[in-house]
C-alpha cells in the first residue's frame, strides 16, 4: 500500500463515513542522540505548524471533531493547529498517556534500545518478534498484533465524533501501519511527519477500510 494525500482521501469521503486518524506530530526540532528526556521537551518547527494547519484545511467542514494528544508537547500543537486549520480555534485536546508509549511492554528495556538506536530498534522488533527476535526488543515492546488491535479498539472507543483525530508518536503509527497495512519501514526509509493511518468506519464505528495517509507531498521520510 502507499500513502493517499490528505486532500484526496477526504474528499473520497462518504457523508455517512466517520474518520479515526492516528497520524504523527508535525515537524520538530533536533533531537540529539544524547538527549537524556529522548526529545520529550522538544517542539515543533514553524514549518510543522503550518504543516498540521494544512492538514486541518483538508477535513471538510460538515460534520463534529475531536482531538486527542500524546501529552508531549509537540502532539498537543499538532492536534491544536490541525484544529485551527479546520477552523476550530482553542479545541478541547485530551491528552492520553497511552499516546506516549503504547506499544511500551517494559520501560527499562525500552530505554536501553532507544539508547542503542531508535530506528533500528524499532525495526527490529517489527521484523523480528513475530518470530521471538532477539530479548531486547521481546521484553522492551508488547506483542504487535495484540496491541495494534487494542489500539484500534482504543480508539473507536474514545472517539465519538465524525473526525476523531489522535495525535502521536512515529514509533506507534509505525507498528499499526506495520499490522494494518502491511507496511515495511527500514532505519532508512521511515514515515514522514503529519502521516498515518486512517480508519474509516459507518456511523456505528463499523470498519469500513484502513488506509495510510499523508498531510505532506509524501508520505516518506528518506535518511
Amino acid at each position: 500500500m502507499e500513502f493517499v494525500p490528505a486532500a484526496k482521501f477526504f474528499e473520497s469521503l462518504a457523508s455517512d463515513e466517520r474518520v479515526f486518524l492516528l497520524v504523527r506530530h508535525g515537524e520538530r526540532n533536533h533531537i540529539t542522540p544524547n538527549d537524556p528526556d529522548f526529545g520529550a521537551h522538544v517542539g515543533l518547527t514553524e514549518r510543522g505548524r503550518e504543516q498540521a494547519l494544512s492538514l486541518g484545511k483538508c477535513i471538510p467542514a460538515e460534520g463534529d471533531i475531536c482531538f486527542f494528544s500524546s501529552p508531549v508537547g509537540r502532539c498537543v500543537e499538532t492536534a491544536e493547529f490541525i484544529g485551527k486549520g479546520r477552523g476550530v480555534e482553542n479545541p478541547h485536546i485530551e491528552k492520553l498517556d497511552c499516546l506516549a508509549e503504547y506499544f511500551v511492554q517494559d520501560y527499562d528495556e525500552y530505554t536501553k534500545v532507544l539508547r542503542a538506536g531508535f530506528y533500528e530498534g524499532i525495526c527490529e522488533w517489527l521484523k523480528n518478534e513475530a518470530a521471538c527476535g532477539p530479548r531486547r526488543t521481546r521484553e522492551a515492546f508488547a506483542p504487535l498484533p495484540a496491541r495494534s488491535e487494542e489500539m484500534l479498539s482504543m480508539m473507536l472507543e474514545k472517539g465519538d465524533a465524525r473526525f476523531n483525530i489522535f495525535a502521536t508518536h512515529d514509533a506507534w503509527v509505525v507498528p499499526c501501519l506495520t499490522h494494518f497495512c502491511k507496511m515495511t519501514f527500514t532505519p532508512q526509509r521511515w514515515m514522514n511527519y503529519l502521516t498515518g493511518m486512517a480508519v474509516v468506519t459507518d456511523a456505528q464505528k463499523n470498519v469500513n477500510r484502513i488506509e495510510p495517509v499523508t498531510g505532506l507531498d509524501t508520505g516518506w521520510l528518506s535518511f
